[in-house]
Parts: C-alpha cells; structure tokens; sequence
C-alpha cells in the first residue's frame, strides 16, 4: 500500500473515526501512524537510518525525511544517522555539532508484513492512550462513590463496569456473603487507583469505613454542608459499626440529623450495608468521656487512661460485662477501632482485688525497707506514696499531714528511706563497675546508680552506647503486629521514665559526645514551636 493522494484523506478519516469509538485525541492516532510509517519505512531505507514521517493535519497527506545529526569526529557511530562537520559541509552551509540535515525521501510500498506490523504499532499506541485517558479520569475519583454494572465474577471478585473502564471489587473487599449477578447495579467506593503496566487499575470495597462515611454524607446534608462532621468509624462489615459524629452548630443534634425522621437516613445507609447495624456516638474530645460513649449500650463505672501507653482501663459492674465486651467481642473491639486505644474491661470486684494487691505490696515494701509497723505502712500507702524516692525526696509538709507523724518522724522517716536508697545505689554502683561500665556513662548526670546497673546488664557500657539506643529501647512502648498492639518492655521502664524524658536523655548524651550541633536543636525546636502554634491558630 502507498500512501497516495487517493488514501491521503482516508488516513485522517481512519484517525477521527479511531478516536472517537476510544474517545481519545485524533492527534494521538495520527502520531502512532507516523510512528507506524516510519517503522515500515525503516525496514526499507535500513534500520539504521532516522527516518521520520509527518502527515498534515489538514491534507492527510505523509511526508518521508531522512535526518542526520552533525557530531564529533570521535562520537561518529552510526554513519547512516550521523555525520561529521567535514562531511556536513557537502550539504550545509556551516555546519555545527548539534545541526540537523532533513532531506525528503520517496515514500515507499508497504508490503504485507510491514502493513501488519504498524497495524500492530497503531494499536498498541491506541491501547496506551485509552489507558492514560482512564486513569486520568479515574485517578480523583479515589475516595468517592461510584455507581456500576456487574460484568462477571471471577475466583470471587467481581469486576465492575464503571462506564469508561473496568473496576474490580476484590472477595474480602466484599461484604459477607454478598454474591451478584451480570448486569446487577452496584454501589462501591472507590478505594485506590494504579497506573500498571496493563492499564489503570481501579480497586473497589464494600468494606471500608470510608464507605460509610462517604454514604452518610449522601443522607445527612448537614454533613455534606460541613455543619456536622464525622470524626471516626469503625466497622464489623455486615455485621455492627460504630461512628462517631460532632456538630459544629450548637442547634442541631448531630446523632438525631444522621438518624433522621423515624430513623430515615441511618435505614437508607443500614439498607446498602446489607442490615448492618450502626451506633451513632457523639464524639468528645475528652478521651474517657469518648470511650464511655463510644462502650453504649454497656454503662460504665470508672476509665482509667495511660496516655502514655495508649491503653484504657475500663470498670464495668458485674451484669454489664458481657454487654460491654459484646458478641466474640465485638463491642470493645469496635470501640477500640473508634478510639485508636488498647481497652481492657474489667469488673468492679476485679479492679477492687487488684487494688488491694497493690496497696498489700506497697505496704510490704514499707514495712521491709523502712522497718515499719503494718499499720504506719498501710497510712503512707494510703496517703498516695508508692516508693522509697517519694518518701525520702518529697517535701516534709506532706509527711506532716499524715495522723500521728510530727517533724521527728517525718525526718526519721525520710533519713530511713535515704538511707536505704544510698546503700541500693552503692551496690549497684559496684556491681555496675564489676560488669565493666566505664566513667562516661555513671558520670552522665541523667542516669541514677541503678539504672547504669541495668544498663550494664544489657551490655551499654559506654556514653556512646547509650547514645546509640532509641527511645523507645529504653522508655518501652507499643508495636503493632498483625494488628495487634504488642508491648516492648523498655530498659528503664521500671524507673517510671517516659518516652519524652529517654528521648531527651539519649539527645543530651548525643550533644555531649559531639554527635550533635546544640544550636542546630535549638533551631530544630523552634521550628516545630511555631508549626504547633500555626496549627493552634488554625485549629482556633
């Protein structure tokens, strides 16, 4: 086939009539003909040639150049391509390293096989831009609702015709035991969408919380207008969620306008979601407050928070365990989802034997260390003093209000618990040399006797080891593994140090040896000052 004045028109013709069935830019098929052209024309002239076709946008008609490139004598590798400036004299005026010399050439014939290989080219060029134009389309509609139509089911994941593509909605992304049909309509969000070697692929859920949230905002205008926000959800899909709303205008109850007239708008979301059940929570930015709503229907007696550690313990009486732990546990579950807290439920009477233990080994500790009676135990307890640093550091005025004790105990008291901290620090002072530490580490002010000892224990001898420990190795804390938070026991967290005061501790050690500009902290610090106060003013 030669590209004749005959065919000129048709090749434009073919181009607007491929773009429109793939809904793509005509000027993008008429590229990957002159691509294609330039192929067969290759194979012709010699692979090694540079040949280049350009068909008019208005006439159709192709027009075949030969371009070669002026390079250094040294560089000359491909002799059909390139040329040097000497040889570039023959046909220019001048020549330059970087000039290009464009000759025309005569078109050529097409044979069989060249015609079926930029066939080939052409599709593959068509394919690349109708993918493009997908994702395009696709990529910011992440995060929505989309509507469409079963097209099969294959190995259990449904594949989704959105209109312009293909979606797929994965087995675990759907909910229960749902199953469909061909042409069956469907509702999905949107959960993430890939640009892959095989095209844009766009991946469904039925599952996510998001989904809920995105439905929601479908039902309760408030919540489309910004009036009422949803700040968190958590869900068992098919089975229970739970989600926590606020309302920024003290007029509208934001639980009421997502339940709706006789629970219109909470049943339309319920109904999509296959009959799962929804709890509406008011949310509150004090945490205990939060969970206790966030346990309903259970009624809660006393939340205990660690906010260091992230962890809640909630009482509960008797009767409403089994309710405040749910179904396999799916009440406290959920509510631990809303909250991003660990929660443990216990009963009245187990909390209360857990403070009895706690008081009867403090007691013992008093009694053993400062050689007291059981009865003055049990009061220093009771006054709050859980260790032998408070009894001997704390301000004498608060010994003194303890019934019975006057200024001679209170000093016999705290020379008593000194005393016996001066001879545990002297031991493990030895001890801690015995194992080798060295001067740096027991000189470093931070670290007590006994913590260098634990240190040593541990195999940290020097500044520079324990300038090297994170701290988290130190203070503990928590990891998630397979979803499950797991704790790491840190070496110091006997000694009540946080993850703030490690993380300090580990710094200052840094500065000391050098590791670490001071004034580059300080700078450091600041900066993250003003970025806390800008997002105060903006959250204001």
């Amino acid at each position: 086939m030669a590209i004749t004045s005959a065919n000129q028109l048709e090749l434009l013709q073919t181009a607007e009539a491929v773009a429109r069935e793939k809904m793509i830019d005509p000027g993008l098929v008429i590229e990957a003909m002159e691509e294609s052209l330039a192929r067969a024309a290759k194979s012709r002239y010699g692979a090694d040639m540079d040949i280049r076709v350009d068909i008019d946008r208005k006439t159709g008609r192709a027009v075949f150049t030969r371009v070669r490139t002026v390079v250094e004598e040294d560089e000359l590798e491909n002799y059909q391509a390139e040329f040097t400036v000497e040889q570039a004299r023959q046909y220019m005026e001048d020549p330059k390293i970087g000039d290009t010399f464009v000759e025309e050439v005569p078109p050529v014939e097409m044979g069989r096989i060249a015609a079926q290989s930029a066939k080939q080219v052409i599709l593959q060029r068509v394919r690349e831009a109708e993918r493009d134009r997908q994702y395009e389309e696709f990529k910011d509609r992440a995060g929505t609702i989309i509507n469409g139509l079963v097209k099969r089911e294959e190995y259990g994941n449904v594949i989704v015709d959105v209109g312009a593509g293909e979606a797929i909605l994965r087995r675990n992304e759907k909910i229960g035991r749902e199953s469909y049909r061909p042409n069956d309509r469907i509702r999905c969000y949107v959960k993430d969408v890939r640009r892959e070697p095989r095209g844009p692929q766009i991946f469904l859920s039925r599952t996510s919380p998001e989904f809920m949230a995105e439905l929601f905002k479908m039902e309760v205008p408030e919540i489309y207008d910004g009036i009422i926000d949803i700040k968190a959800v958590a869900r068992d899909p098919g089975s229970r969620a739970k989600i926590a709303v606020i309302s920024y205008d003290n007029s509208i109850d934001p639980v009421g306008a997502c339940v709706g007239m006789r629970g219109s708008r909470v049943q339309a979301v319920v109904n999509e979601l296959q009959g799962e059940k929804i709890d509406i929570i008011p949310w509150n930015e004090d945490i205990p407050t939060f969970l206790v709503n966030a346990l309903q229907p259970a009624e809660v007696s006393k939340v205990v928070f660690d906010e260091e550690a992230e962890r809640v313990e909630v009482v509960v009486p008797e009767e409403q365990l089994s309710l405040a732990i749910g179904r396999r546990g799916q009440n406290v579950r959920l509510a631990s989802q809303l909250t991003g807290l660990d929660i443990d439920i216990m009963t009245e009477a187990e909390e209360s034997k857990r403070r009895q233990e706690e008081f009867e080994k403090r007691t013992k500790l008093f009694m053993d260390t400062l050689d007291l009676d059981e009865f003055f135990a049990q009061l220093l307890v009771s006054e709050g003093f859980s260790s032998l640093e408070e009894v001997a550091y704390v301000e004498q005025a608060e010994l003194l209000v303890i019934d019975g004790v006057d200024e001679d105990t209170a000093n016999e008291l705290q020379a008593r618990a000194q005393d016996v901290l001066e001879a545990r620090n002297k031991a493990a002072l030895e001890n801690a040399r015995a194992l080798g530490v060295e001067d740096s580490l027991v000189e470093f002010d931070a670290l007590t006797p006994q913590m260098v000892e634990v240190l040593a224990n541990d195999g940290i001898k020097t500044l520079e080891d324990f300038a090297t420990c994170a701290d988290w190795e130190l203070a503990g804390g928590y990891t998630t593994v397979d979803g499950q938070r797991v704790k790491d026991n840190g070496l110091l967290e006997n000694f009540d140090v946080s993850l703030e005061e490690a993380q300090n501790m580990v710094m200052t050690a840094r500065v000391l040896l050098g590791w670490v500009d001071p004034e580059e902290l300080e700078a450091e610090d600041e900066t993250e000052d003003e970025s806390d106060e800008q997002q105060h003013e903006a959250g204001a």
